[in-house]
């Protein structure tokens, strides 16, 4: 199970522009931001690269809604607390991802609510710590 590997996702809302994103980015020391809804719902999620494409030779760039730049909800890869950390393994090696969003449905909005994420580097730790004992 996921549990004790995930780590606390870095949200940013929907409302905000590339320029909040590159900050965010910057100063959380992460490499990729979960987008959400007022409600917490996972609405979108936004990468270093992403943010590399649109502002190089853009100057209007930091201004532009983040929902333009992002990779919208359904096509996100993501986890559940539930899932098997082999299985989280596998998708962000299938998908070419550096980390997966972790979502819990919430049952009173059908939304995917996002909860944690999990990163190459918290599964680094992982196998570090298994080869350790």
């Amino acid at each position: 199970m996921l549990k004790m590997l995930w780590v606390l996702p870095v949200v940013l809302q929907e409302t905000a522009t590339v320029n909040d994103a590159v900050v965010s980015l910057f100063l959380e020391n992460v490499g990729t931001l979960m987008i959400v809804s007022s409600n917490r719902a996972l609405v979108g999620i936004v990468s270093r690269k992403d943010l590399l494409k649109v502002t190089l030779g853009n100057a209007g760039a930091p201004t532009m809604p983040i929902s333009l730049v992002m990779t919208r909800h359904p096509n996100i890869v993501t986890v559940s607390p539930e899932d098997h950390v082999i299985d989280a393994a596998r998708k962000m090696i299938h998908h070419q991802v550096d980390s997966l969003p972790v979502v819990s449905l919430d049952s009173e909005q059908d939304k995917d609510g996002v909860i944690g994420r999990i990163t190459k580097t918290t599964m680094t730790k992982l196998m570090l710590e298994l080869a350790a004992n």
